[in-house]
């Protein structure tokens, strides 16, 4: 069937965080202004109706209407479960998967919790490649861990990112680091890391045994033309965790649709001793089955459209606004933008995107305290003409050009 990506839904007063919640983004201080007319593209949240199989599923799970607990198991009925994410990763990755590898989540940052708390002791180090995701921080912290930051690097000021390998083996090498948390496809650049960097990642990593929770839920949202490999796959599962998900792939993150493969079996028995047991409820088990193995027309149609809505931005703004800085990015719906050339401070960009044009982005220092500061970051999964009026308010904020 033929998915509307541009029809307009009103998502306000649906408990929605990007568009219901102005307390946290006020209190929080991402913005002082978050109103019924602010336009809210900061976050990886898709405005569009998810796909026909997915309601249908969860429609049988209302119409049956008892939600008792919910098990997942290999074998029996529970094994429907394991053979669509099995059957969707041999399809779309050519990664073979047996159902004893994959452990349900609840939610990608709370399964890279429990692998902190599984493999590290506080004060222990965690690697990270900034910039990247926020929360990674956010979680290394709170499970009273230590940030070793080793930044990438953008040699040409292009906007491509790329590891610096002799900080990076440096920084795995110290007796503290104990942990790697790679974000592949990274958040916010938009990298897809080559074969061949996956490799000197795992190498050096197993060098100074240093253990890889691979965080790989935008593995599905792939410009066409390039290819993503999942990197226990290319490096082989030795000192390898890998977090999937359904959650940006199918716009399901409220339903928490998690799964983690663990293909190194001394790294799984350690796991299962060491985290907590969880449970999906029965509209994640039933939503995961329907969209693994039903999904794929609805995300071939998504693709098209995400890669038409990226090229309608970075046109806007070589047109409108060419002192912006932005590549291409190779996947994930994530621009990563670089305001720097107007001379402006970090504060007076936001004041004009934020307060002016009323339109709610992420400011770079989230994803890197250092060297974030000029930078924003825009998802564009959401109907092209609220990204025009967005992009329109921004612009008109500019007349620099």
């Amino acid at each position: 069937m033929k998915y509307d990506f541009d029809e307009v839904i009103d998502r306000h007063n649906t408990f929605s965080m990007k568009w219901d919640c102005r307390e946290i983004h006020v209190i929080l201080g991402i913005t002082p202004r978050f109103d019924e007319d602010t336009i809210p593209i900061h976050t990886a949240d898709m405005d569009f109706r998810c796909c026909e199989p997915i309601q249908r599923a969860l429609r049988a799970v209302t119409d049956h209407n008892i939600y008792g607990y919910t098990g997942v198991f290999p074998g029996g009925y529970g094994q429907t479960y394991y053979d669509a994410v099995i059957g969707w990763f041999k399809r779309r990755h050519d990664w073979d998967i047996k159902a004893e590898e994959i452990v349900y989540a609840n939610g990608t940052m709370e399964a890279i919790r429990s692998c902190i708390e599984a493999f590290t002791e506080p004060g222990d180090g965690i690697m990270i490649t900034r910039p990247v995701y926020t929360p990674f921080t956010g979680t290394i912290l709170k499970t009273r861990r230590e940030v070793v930051n080793s930044p990438l690097v953008d040699r040409e000021g292009n906007g491509f990112y790329e590891v610096d390998y002799e900080d990076f083996e440096a920084k795995a090498a110290l007796p503290s680091t104990k942990m790697f948390l790679l974000c592949s496809p990274q958040n916010p650049t938009g990298r897809i890391f080559t074969d061949e960097e996956l490799l000197k990642m795992a190498e050096i990593c197993r060098r100074h045994d240093v253990l890889i929770v691979a965080d790989e839920i935008h593995g599905d949202l792939i410009r066409r033309g390039n290819v993503f490999h999942p990197i226990a796959k290319v490096a082989g599962p030795e000192g390898i965790i890998t977090c999937t998900a359904l959650n940006k792939t199918f716009n399901i993150a409220g339903l928490q649709a998690t799964n983690i493969v663990i293909q190194d079996p001394a790294l799984l028995d350690t796991y299962r001793k060491n985290a907590n047991f969880v449970l999906p409820n029965p509209f994640t088990a039933a939503a995961t089955v329907a969209a693994y193995n039903e999904g794929e027309e609805w995300l071939e149609q998504l693709i098209d459209y995400l890669d038409d809505n990226i090229d309608f931005v970075i046109d806007f703004f070589r047109e409108h606004m060419p002192k912006v800085k932005i590549r291409r990015p190779e996947g994930t719906y994530i621009l990563w933008m670089d305001f720097r050339d107007y001379g402006l401070t970090g504060d007076e960009i936001r004041e004009r995107i934020y307060e002016k044009a009323n339109v709610m982005l992420e400011s770079g220092p989230q994803f890197d305290p250092e060297r974030g500061e000029g930078f924003e970051r825009m998802c564009v999964p959401t109907r092209r003409s609220l990204l025009k009026e967005a992009l329109e308010r921004i612009a008109a904020q500019f007349p620099e050009g």
